[in-house]
This record gives C-alpha cells, sequence and structure tokens, in this order.
C-alpha cells in the first residue's frame, strides 16, 4: 500500500448550496480522507431538484473549458493523482472534460480518470439524451474507472442488468479497465449489492436495503472509490471499504430521519467504517 501522502484530486460536478450531492459528497469525502480538492462545478443549484424546482445556474461551457484548460497548464499539477467528473450541466461541458483529460494525461499519464456516468435511475434519464450521448460517447472511453449505476449501466451498453451475472457482463461490456455498479442486484433477500469488476476479477459486496435513502450515495462512492486506487489498495479491499464507507452513511443518514446524507456529523466513519457487508467473488462466463 502507497504510505505517501494522499494526492490531490480534481471533481469536476454540481454544487448545491444545501446538501451532500454532487461536489459537496465527493469532494469532502475526499477531503476528510486527506486529498486536497480541485473544485470545478458544472452547475450551481440551491438545493437538490428532488427537494422541489430552483435556480438552475449553468457554467458556460466556453468558461468551463477555459478554466480547465488554465488548469492543465497550471505549476502545480504534479500534486494531482486523479480527475473525477459527475453531473454535468450541459453536453458541451463532455467536450471540454474529455479536451482536459487528454492535456492532463499528455502531461502526467499516471493521472486516473473516473467518469461517474449521472443520468439516469430507475426512471429512466433524468438529463436530455443528447447529454447522456456526450458522457457514453466522448467520456466513458476515456475513463480508467467508471461507477454507473446499474440502471445507468443498462441505458449506456443496451444490455439487460436484472441479476448479477447479467449485470457484470454489462460491466465488463462498457469499457473502463474498472467498473463500480452501484444499486447492483444482490443474491440476498431484501438487499443490494455493489459490483467491481476489475482486470484481476469481480467482486459484488451486498448489505440490506435502507428504506426511503437521501440523495448522493453514488457521489459519495465515487470519491471513496478513487480514494482506494489512490492508496494502490488490494480491488477486494477497496470495494469493501467503499460499500461498507457509503452503507454506513446512508444507514446513519436515514435513521436520523434526514433528507440529505448526514456527512458532517458521520464523517469519522468515513476512514474506518463499521458497517458489514456480505463479499462474494464472482465467477464469469467464458468467452
Amino acid at each position: 500500500m502507497d504510505t505517501a501522502a494522499p494526492k490531490a484530486v480534481i471533481v469536476i460536478s454540481s454544487l448545491v448550496a444545501r446538501g451532500a450531492i454532487g461536489l459537496r459528497a465527493t469532494g469532502f469525502a475526499l477531503e476528510r480522507l486527506g486529498h486536497p480538492v480541485w473544485a470545478v462545478p458544472t452547475v450551481f443549484l440551491p438545493w437538490h431538484p428532488g427537494h422541489g424546482p430552483s435556480t438552475r445556474t449553468v457554467t458556460d461551457p466556453a468558461n468551463l473549458a477555459a478554466a480547465l484548460d488554465e488548469l492543465a497548464d497550471s505549476q502545480w499539477l504534479d500534486e494531482v493523482g486523479a480527475i473525477v467528473s459527475g453531473f454535468l450541466g450541459a453536453a458541451e461541458h463532455a467536450e471540454a472534460i474529455a479536451s482536459f483529460v487528454d492535456r492532463v494525461k499528455a502531461r502526467q499519464p499516471d493521472v486516473l480518470y473516473l467518469c461517474d456516468p449521472v443520468h439516469g435511475d430507475a426512471g429512466g434519464l433524468y438529463i436530455p439524451e443528447r447529454r447522456a450521448d456526450a458522457i457514453r460517447d466522448t467520456l466513458i472511453p476515456r475513463a480508467d474507472i467508471a461507477t454507473p449505476n446499474r440502471h445507468e449501466l443498462a441505458w449506456l451498453t443496451g444490455m439487460a442488468t436484472d441479476d448479477i451475472g447479467s449485470a457484470l457482463a454489462a460491466a465488463r461490456r462498457l469499457g473502463p479497465d474498472r467498473v463500480l455498479v452501484t444499486s447492483a442486484p444482490a443474491l440476498m433477500r431484501n438487499s443490494i449489492a455493489t459490483l467491481y469488476a476489475t482486470p484481476r476479477g469481480a467482486w459484488a459486496a451486498e448489505h440490506p436495503l435502507v428504506a426511503h435513502p437521501p440523495h448522493g450515495p453514488g457521489d459519495l462512492s465515487a470519491g471513496l472509490l478513487i480514494d482506494q486506487v489512490l492508496a494502490n489498495r488490494p480491488d477486494e479491499a477497496a470495494l469493501e471499504r467503499t460499500a461498507a464507507g457509503a452503507f454506513e452513511i446512508v444507514a446513519r443518514s436515514a435513521k436520523a430521519g434526514s433528507d440529505e446524507l448526514t456527512l458532517v456529523a458521520d464523517q469519522g466513519r468515513l476512514p474506518r467504517p463499521m458497517a458489514m457487508v456480505q463479499m462474494r467473488r464472482l465467477a464469469e462466463a467464458k468467452a
């Protein structure tokens, strides 16, 4: 395991004034785990849209591209270990992020790119299809790691994700070397799984369903996973820590009756989650 000081992570995602989604979830978790975060907002909202209508201020794509160009040329780029992209405010944001990833990797080939393809859930797409297309066609092919939920994975690949086997097959089809699938089907009753497929194998971490969970577990999981990968944790251990950390925060938030993840109150659990998850190594069909 790498014992060096944690590397900085550039997080490009949504920003809300109140709540723990987007930058407020991914960035906070990474900072609590010791990573400096370079925060780049794609859109600003007073609160999560699930709480009701609010003013949406989208970062102008030209301004986003200009800011990212300056970061790519900055003298501090060697501080950076990873880039994470999440919610996009416009389809044109995808091209700006893609160009940025290419430029950063040209200077720093070891920098990892994690794409959290935030675009849908069980109800279907909740962003315009053109924006979802841009994520699939422009960002996913560049990603070293992708963290779709089960429904996003099905849309991105056009494959079924109705059971753990089909979800694993879709994860392998997606393209990136590492794919973490949240809200995946579980083998245990009344449970949910997080699936992790890597070049070294595939695993599922299962835990009981949490009734009425707050928004943001996917954003949190992306931050927890990139921390584990940057620390060179073994794949199975990285999944276990990621799934246990997200499950514990979600469970504690629901128990407290909070409509948002209680990241501040429960931040002490992020480095050392106590929640138990059931780990399984998955068998894969031979090609």
